[in-house]
Order: structure tokens, then C-alpha cells, then sequence
């Protein structure tokens, strides 16, 4: 499965689960328009997965159904990795409805490229200023559980790119996307940011407004 990956985009993402409520959710963006429509994928109760840098839509779905089918997210990894050519241009994490968590940095990602895990949230991207970032991420959302998931992600996010972001010499951030899903089959939160000259400030301008409605 897969496309042979053509540019590779910089990117970064938060992909965390909710032990409160069990909601499952990505916040993610990157260097390239439109990241929403290819790079976070989510199910109720199932799990959520970011597939980013040379990426391929495929191997989100195809996450999501083995783990529907019973997979950790650990076990819907190397399902993944056995299947796919070009595994070493890819970045991947999932989080499972459990709360497990995995991640895995292809060697040919564009520096700096790297990941954190723990217990319900992967923080990962590729093209960054250093391990900062993902670091400032993954802190941002485990100092945050008392808030709606979708905020605690926006946060994470808004705390990579206080951290530095890309590196400086790459393309800026063009996109961002936020997907969240509570018990329903439909998402929570689905808010998208396809082209804008800071995407993170817009991605949270369209939250701000968005929040107080969601109950409706």
C-alpha cells in the first residue's frame, strides 16, 4: 500500500486521548495547505492517529481499522511498518482507545525529527528547531487534564511553536487542523485552517468561537 512520497512537509502534531472522558483527538500543523483533509485521523472509541512527513491518508485508515478490529495502538504500528515500502520516510503515532501510545520517526524524516509517548499522547514532529518543541507539547498537555481535550491539544500546539516551531530555514507554517472525538460517531470538533500566514493563531481564533457552541 502507499504512494511513492514525493516533497516532504515539516510538521508537527499533539495526539492524546482524554482519561476523564475518553475523548480521542489530534491538533496539527505544517509547512503545506490543507493538513487537515490528509494527516489526522480519528474514530470514536477506537483511537486516533497522525500520519505526517512523506505522508500517505492510507495508513491513518488502515490504523484505525485494525485497531477496530482489536490491535493496540503498538500492535496497528508494526502492522503498518511491515506494510509499507517507504516506512522510512513516514511519521507516525497513534494513541488507542486504552490510552496507549506509540510513535515511530522514519530515518530519512528532515531534521530535527523525533517523538515523545506516554500514557495517553504521542507529540512528534519532523523539520523542527530541536526536541524542544515535541517537548514542550507533550508537558503542555499533561499539565492540562482538567481541561476539554480540544483546548488541552490547542494549548500543546500553541506551546511547539512558542518553543521554536520549524526551523528557521524551512517553509513556515501554512495549515493547521484540530480533530476531536467524544462517544459520538460524528466528531466534536472538526475545525480546519487550509492556507493562512499563521495558522496555530487563526486554528485558535476558530476554537475560541467554536467552544462555547459545542453543547448546541
Amino acid at each position: 500500500m502507499g504512494v511513492i512520497p514525493g516533497i516532504e512537509f515539516n510538521t508537527y502534531s499533539i495526539i492524546g486521548r482524554c482519561s476523564r472522558t475518553g475523548m480521542l483527538g489530534v491538533a496539527i500543523t505544517t509547512s503545506d495547505i490543507t493538513v487537515g483533509s490528509r494527516c489526522p485521523y480519528v474514530k470514536s472509541s477506537i483511537g486516533a492517529v497522525s500520519t505526517q512527513a512523506s505522508t500517505d491518508p492510507n495508513l491513518g485508515q488502515f490504523a484505525l481499522r485494525l485497531m477496530e478490529q482489536g490491535y493496540s495502538a503498538h500492535g496497528a504500528l508494526q502492522q503498518l511498518e511491515s506494510s509499507d515500502p517507504y516506512i522510512e520516510r513516514r511519521q507516525l503515532g497513534i494513541v488507542d482507545r486504552n490510552g496507549n501510545a506509540t510513535a515511530r520517526t522514519g530515518a530519512m524524516n528532515n531534521d530535527w525529527a523525533g517523538h515523545v509517548t506516554g500514557r495517553g499522547h504521542v507529540a512528534m514532529g519532523n523539520g523542527l528547531v530541536g526536541e524542544g518543541v515535541v517537548q514542550a507539547m507533550a508537558s503542555l498537555f499533561l499539565e492540562t487534564s482538567e481541561l476539554d481535550l480540544e483546548e488541552r491539544l490547542t494549548r500543546a500546539l500553541e506551546a511547539g511553536l512558542q518553543a521554536g516551531g520549524e526551523a528557521q530555514d524551512s517553509t513556515p507554517q501554512h495549515s493547521a487542523a484540530l480533530l476531536v472525538y467524544g462517544s459520538d460517531t460524528f466528531s466534536r470538533v472538526d475545525l480546519r485552517v487550509d492556507e493562512h500566514a499563521t495558522p496555530v493563531a487563526e486554528l485558535r481564533r476558530l476554537l475560541d468561537i467554536f467552544a462555547p457552541k459545542i453543547g448546541y
